[in-house]
């Protein structure tokens, strides 16, 4: 069957858009998970719309499992497709369509790199608010496949919160697009969210129109240190009162305060080591004339409460940057068999979360180190961990702790990135049965064959 199905879509595409055999990169075995083992049976290159459908349609008729692949940046295995797949790459669908700049929309093709969005955001004036670290990389429509959050998301929300109207191909080739550009419209069903959020399980996206924002005047930027959680959260919600909310809030615990600002890849240590938490706040604002000002107040009046212990406010871009690396934490990525978490809970819960996630994780494995870190304001939390494992564990020993924890917490296996393959044996521990069976039922409605992206989320 697929020598047929090849033919088939040889025929209606061209050979140079459907690639087999050596022709496949190895970069389409997986994505940044590194969990992908194979490399599917083909690879296509559709360049627009009307091919995406007809690739589908073919497939649809035959059977053939399709898999979608954007950038190829998440980390949940929810491009990796299997040996017996046909991946749909998104790369050529690339490019601005149009802005608008009284509507205040951007309409990009969904292989577009969110970068370039944003620099055509950028140079007309706008914002585009979605952001996260793989912006050079990761495209649109995967962003929206997997309702990318970022750092951005305490002021602006998610993908989801920042897409007006979007185009979107069901398994059998039908293209249902509505490109609306309007903040307000209820007629009927908002359809844009089915395919928002379930990882091309559903449809592939095609095109989408953003809705953007006035670039800010100013940006101020200051690393903080603090005395407990509970003052962490003092300071967000003064951050919240007085200035309107932050557009960052980062906190990190002590220990992944000391490992990353003492490590050569960060160069940078903007406050010493030893506080029992460290914050990145950033604000920002409309008046370059007054915001440094509010801002220096806003610190000065949390130092004088107590909810402070010091602080430090970046004087420069360069300084801003210096700040951002220590919360990056890129060099985490130096420790051994590290694997990492990106998980919600409320957020006044997740204090108490850290403490007894790193208790069970400590008294399974007591030599293993274990980081917590995250957007906190947004509920988000990330976890490191780098564990010699006993022979016969591996990583999925880890997740079972980490993520029964989560579900003990009543929080959600995955703030960012999806369910994939990775996460797909815990979606029980954050949705109920009732709502996994809705999943399973939309799924059957609109991919009836079940070729979308088969074996992910559900």
């Amino acid at each position: 069957m697929m020598n047929d199905v090849i033919a088939a879509l040889r025929a209606e595409l061209g050979a140079g858009a459907v690639l087999t055999g050596g022709d496949i990169g190895a970069r389409h075995r997986s994505d940044m998970s590194m969990t992908g083992r194979d490399l599917p049976k083909a690879l296509l290159r559709p360049r627009n719309t009307q091919e995406v459908a007809a690739a589908l349609r073919i497939c649809n008729a035959f059977g053939q499992s399709v898999v979608p692949q954007g950038g190829l940046t998440g980390l949940a295995g929810g491009a990796n497709a299997r040996a017996g797949d046909i991946a749909l790459s998104l790369d050529l669908l690339n490019g601005i369509e149009e802005l608008d700049r009284e509507a205040a929309t951007l309409t990009v093709l969904a292989g577009t790199p969110l970068e370039r969005a944003q620099n055509a955001a950028d140079d007309a004036g706008f914002l585009l608010p979605l952001d996260l670290g793989s912006r050079g990389s990761a495209q649109v429509g995967g962003n929206l496949a997997t309702n990318a959050g970022g750092n951005r998301v305490i002021r602006h929300g998610m993908a989801r919160a920042q897409v007006l109207g979007l185009e979107a191909v069901l398994a059998d080739g039908t293209v249902l697009g509505n490109l609306n550009k309007m903040l307000k419209n209820n007629a009927g069903f908002d359809l844009k969210q089915l395919f928002i959020g379930s990882e091309g399980t559903l449809g592939i996206i095609t095109r989408v129109v953003f809705r953007l924002k006035p670039l800010p005047r100013s940006t101020a930027t200051a690393f903080c240190a603090l005395g407990s959680f509970d003052a962490v959260l003092a300071l967000l919600h003064r951050a919240e009162t007085d200035l309107g909310g932050p557009s960052a809030f980062e906190a990190m615990w002590p220990d992944f305060y000391a490992f990353v600002s003492g490590h050569k890849m960060t160069a940078s240590q903007p406050l010493v080591a030893g506080h029992p938490f460290y914050v990145l706040i950033e604000y920002q604002g409309s008046d370059a004339e007054t915001d440094p000002a509010r801002f220096q107040s806003f610190l000065e009046a949390s130092l004088e409460e107590g909810a402070l212990l010091d602080a430090v406010i970046a004087q420069n871009e360069k300084e801003a940057q210096s700040f951002w690396r220590v919360r990056e934490g890129y060099a985490l990525d130096t420790l051994p068999e590290i694997v990492n978490f990106d998980v919600s809970l409320a957020v006044g819960r997740i204090g108490a979360f850290a403490e007894d996630c790193r208790a069970r994780l400590q008294a399974r494995w007591p030599d293993g180190q274990f980081f917590f870190y995250g957007h906190i304001g947004d509920s988000n939390l990330h976890i490191t961990t780098s564990i010699a494992y006993r022979p016969g564990e591996g990583m999925h020993d880890v997740d079972n702790v980490v993520y029964a924890c989560v579900r003990d917490f009543q929080g959600s296996v995955s703030a960012e990135h999806g369910i994939g393959t990775l996460k797909r044996d815990y979606l029980g521990y954050s949705r109920t049965p009732q709502e996994i069976d809705v999943m399973r039922r939309l799924k059957a409605a609109l991919d009836p064959k079940g070729i979308l992206n088969p074996g992910k989320v559900i």
